[in-house]
Parts: structure tokens; sequence; C-alpha cells
């Protein structure tokens, strides 16, 4: 596989944990570790995950409620392991959306096999789903969809107007590029920029829908005495 897969172990045993490590290492994986499900989550959010390795019986927040709520956002590979070898565990796990199951003791072998399997599905299924997305623009939390003029902000779809739209497609296919409003009006509305005062209304109005505090904008920001333009992701 030529691309780095970030692997997440949540295991509060730090000898399987470390064990485990050791192994995906060295099948070129990147390892992140988290000792129960309230770290997991943490790191889901703040990193990459291309497949988790998840404890069963944990404290704090068990693998059962952690898988639970990852799958409500994620649909990455998961494999739940377990001390217990009772049947209604692996069913449990399944059920709520984990991807395999493997019992205490395991033959490292077996864990790496399972790993390479599932990864080299979860790639096919990125190539269909960036297919797919090909006409999708993402930046953090904000993402539209060019093909059905869908705008989401973190997750949830916004209602926008055409014109809207359009000025917001136009930023964000040219991320920190600055257009002054005299641009914007003449390549949304494809006529001579008269009055760009509405540029400024539907920019005000763009900002109210994708900003958490549209005084302290994250994507669209104010160049002032110039334009505007979607701030380039980091």
């Amino acid at each position: 596989m030529n691309t780095i897969y970030n692997i997440l172990i949540v295991e509060d045993d730090e000898e399987i944990k470390d064990a485990v490590e050791i192994y995906l290492r060295n099948q070129g994986y990147k390892i992140f570790k988290a000792k129960n499900g309230y770290e997991g989550l943490e790191i889901i959010k703040s990193e990459t995950i291309h497949l988790a390795i998840v404890d069963i019986m944990m404290p704090k927040m068990d693998g059962i409620t952690m898988v639970m709520n990852l799958r409500t956002r994620y649909d990455f590979p998961v494999i739940m392991l377990s001390a217990k070898s009772e049947e209604i565990d692996k069913i449990t796990g399944l059920n709520i959306g984990a991807d395999d199951y493997i019992t205490k003791p395991f033959n490292p072998m077996e864990l790496i096999a399972r790993v390479n399997s599932h990864l080299r599905r979860y790639e096919k299924y990125l190539k269909i789903l960036g297919a797919q997305k090909k006409n999708v623009i993402t930046l953090k939390g904000l993402e539209i969809d060019v093909d059905k003029k869908e705008v989401m902000v973190d997750g949830q779809a916004v209602r926008f107007t055409p014109k809207e739209f359009n000025i917001l497609y136009l930023l964000m296919r040219n991320p920190g590029v600055v257009f002054s409003s005299e641009e914007i009006y003449e390549r949304v509305w494809n006529e001579e920029a008269i009055n760009c005062e509405t540029v400024m209304v539907h920019i005000r109005n763009i900002r109210e829908k994708i900003e958490v505090n549209p005084k302290k904008p994250n994507y669209l920001k104010v160049v002032w005495g110039v334009g505007y333009k979607i701030e380039k992701q980091a």
C-alpha cells in the first residue's frame, strides 16, 4: 500500500496496546493510541483515522458505547477486541457497527491479515466515494456540492439562495484569492458592476449562515480596502 494509513488502538491494557502498535508499525501504519472510549473519540475528532481497533471492556467509556458514538459520523472499519468469548459480545459488537471481532488472546499475524483486508476494502470504498464527490469542495467543516447546489456546515444542510451559492462557490474554488466586490458582481451576475452594495449584503448573509461567530469569521474573511476571500486551509 502506497498510502500511509492511520490506525487508532483503543485499549486499556498497556501491554496489549504496545504489542499491537509494534506489529502494525512494522507494517508501515501510523499509530494513535487511547486507553478508553473518551480518549478514542477525541483523537478521531482531531485526526484522520482509517481503521480503529477497539477493546470492549474499558473504564470511563467502553468499546460498545464508543463505536455507537463514532458510527453517527464516521464509516472507517472497526475491529473489536475482547477477552470474552461469549457469542453475545460478538453479536452486540457487529450489530452496533463493528466490522470484525477478535477474541483475546489472538495471533498477531491474524490481526495483521484482518487489518490489511479491511483497509484494502476501505481504500476501494474511498476511491468510489471520491469519484462520486469530484464536484464537491470541502474546507474544514464547510462543504459545497456543485452538482446538487447544496451547502453543508459541520454536516448540517444550510439553505442558500442561487446568488449566495454562486458567490461562495467562486470563493471556495479559489481559496486564498481576494476578490473585490466589483469582481464578484461581474462574475456572479455576469454584467458590469454598477451597484456593489448587493454584494456586501450577500456576503453578510453568507457569513450568518456559515460562521459560528460572523464577527470573527473562520472561513469568509474581509481584506480591508481590497475585497473578500475564503481562508486557505492550513
